[in-house]
């Protein structure tokens, strides 16, 4: 009985049934656990007020209840806590202080025994600052410049008023750094690289010296006003002042020109909190990162993510494809054909830090340093395409999916009967019209799955971008209002980079710890839609073209 099971090969088919169940629930895990750490970051987390026994004094404790566990108490004891407990083992608690810039502290550990009970305050405030991260407190008064205009209970409303106002001064004063004065900056630059270049050439006479020195007056006036529009900003941003009381009872006083966000947590409503998790999460994909990547949002590393890697397809999609067309249809199949198989099957596997270095020596080194000698002598000796950038890691990345491309192509071409290249010829048909309208449009469906497959692959690396062109932050996108519009010799951030600099070189790992997971959620998701993409194109293309495979 048990040996015609085994020859029937219903264990195997039940051993494959359950890989494939074990792989599927593991993915699912994985997305939990991301989306479990990642996504509740964005909630308004209460704030509590508790009492903590450090020796024989009593210190107040205000901040975020965030992690429990289970620890020995020896272990507290060898660090310095008194516990006097006859169990083997307590719970302690990680409570995010925040006041960093007063306390030094941003996280501590307490052990449960020694704090007292839990109180959540209605009137604690939650501020988020653009600097030193958060801030909690209870709110006292509002001030205008020596002058307080609200206390009290009448504060808080006070407060929301001019934070809102600080909020938009703060707005224009950016745009201005970033958009007026930067236009400014860029337009002397060309005039600067322009005169260069004049140089260089020996076209630089008085006439032109005297139109760069008119245009340049007229840059630096320019620049002299928004300079003059930015003090007014700034000294009418700093108006403003909140008054809010420590958990050690100081008085403090934050100008709200700091103030990112502010907020009482234990006061709102679900509807409140539903409204603030969406706006939060929201300037998580389109504001830019601050406090060292570890708040604000991602928006740099989504754009650079994405531009990077539509470059990347444009070079690898013809070449790819083109590649497999003659290896399968044109060239004769030998030995060497043989050997070009091998080699790029062997290419898929090399580690893909060995294609950054490739990447640094003869791309950025020799093709960049090159490309500027010959066509930007005028920027010399700073490199414009002789250093990393966006092109250099697109072409490092376009080499490294190749053999994806290549390898599935050629399975797509190999897919497609004889008969229907012969009945194509014998109708009048070309070689070339017979690849062009009848075979290639068959083999579509790999094609798009290893270009897919390829873009999946290039969206996830991060090793050979950390040499080519990805760094920790990119004042400037790729893609801009000035000429030529596409700036491929610019660095860009990368959503996993991002990770790795969030993660490990943190200088506040646990305030970073949920970034991460939400970052690495957003690339999970991101790479996962392009698979099924693949595979929904892949049906589709497969569906119309089935009728001539059966030809």
């Amino acid at each position: 009985m048990m040996k015609d099971w085994i020859k029937s090969g219903s264990p195997w088919i039940w051993m494959t049934a359950g890989a494939v169940a074990l792989s599927v629930l593991s993915v699912f895990f994985v997305l939990w656990m991301t989306a479990a750490k990642g996504l509740t970051h964005f909630w308004p987390k209460a704030v509590l007020q508790t009492t903590f026994r450090d020796g024989e004094q009593l210190v107040r404790v205000i901040g975020e209840l965030r992690e429990v566990e289970e620890v020995s108490v020896r272990r507290l004891q060898e660090a310095g806590f008194k516990i006097d407990t006859q169990q083997p083992f307590v719970e302690r608690a990680l409570i995010k202080l925040g006041n960093r810039d007063l306390t030094g502290q941003d996280f501590r550990w307490f052990p449960l025994p020694l704090l007292g009970e839990f109180d959540y305050p209605r009137d604690i405030l939650t501020v988020e600052r653009h600097e030193w991260g958060n801030f909690y407190g209870h709110l006292k008064a509002v001030k205008e410049g020596e002058q307080v205009v609200a206390e009290g209970p009448q504060a808080w409303g006070e407060l929301q008023a001019r934070v809102q106002r600080a909020q938009g001064l703060f707005r224009q004063i950016l745009r201005i750094e970033k958009d007026d004065i930067g236009d400014v900056n860029y337009r002397i630059e060309q005039l600067r690289l322009r005169e260069r270049k004049a140089q260089l050439q020996g076209k630089l006479d008085e006439a032109l010296k005297a139109e760069l020195a008119q245009q340049r007056a007229a840059l630096d006036a320019e620049f002299a006003q928004l300079q003059q529009q930015l003090q007014a900003l700034r000294e009418a941003i700093g108006r403003d002042t909140l008054v809010a009381e420590i958990a050690d009872g100081r008085t403090v006083e934050i100008k709200l020109a700091l103030v990112a966000d502010v907020y009482q947590p234990n006061a709102m409503s679900t509807p409140q909190k539903i409204s603030h998790y969406v706006r939060k999460f929201w300037e998580f994909l389109t504001d830019d990162p601050r406090e060292a990547n570890t708040e604000g949002g991602i928006f740099p590393a989504i754009f650079g993510t994405v531009t990077m890697v539509l470059v990347m397809s444009v070079i690898v999609t013809p070449f790819g494809i083109m590649a497999a067309i003659y290896m399968r249809e044109y060239a004769k199949q030998g030995p060497l054909i043989r050997i070009i198989r091998v080699s790029v099957n062997n290419l898929a596997g090399v580690p893909s830090i060995v294609y950054g270095v490739f990447g640094l020596g003869f791309f950025v080194y020799l093709l960049g340093g090159n490309i500027d000698r010959l066509f930007y002598p005028e920027a010399l000796p700073a490199p414009t395409f002789g250093t990393p950038g966006l092109m250099w890691a697109s072409l490092t990345l376009a080499i490294l999916t190749l053999p994806v491309v290549i390898v599935a192509t050629e399975e797509g071409l190999a897919r497609v009967p004889r008969s229907v290249r012969e009945g194509s010829l014998a109708l009048g048909a070309t070689k070339a019209e017979t690849l062009i309208r009848t075979v290639l449009p068959m083999a579509s469906p790999a094609m798009m799955t290893g270009l897919i497959l390829a873009v999946a692959r290039a969206a996830g690396e991060v090793a050979p971008l950390m040499l080519v062109g990805v760094v920790k932050l990119a004042p400037s996108l790729p893609i801009d209002g000035y000429p030529p519009f596409i700036h491929l010799e610019r660095k860009f951030m990368h959503l996993g980079f991002h990770i790795y600099d969030v993660g490990f070189q943190s200088p506040n790992v646990e305030a970073a710890r949920p970034l991460v997971y939400a970052t690495a959620l957003l690339l999970v998701i991101l790479i996962m839609v392009l698979n099924l993409a693949a595979i929904h194109l892949r049906n589709h293309l497969r569906e119309k073209y089935r009728g001539l495979e059966s030809v």
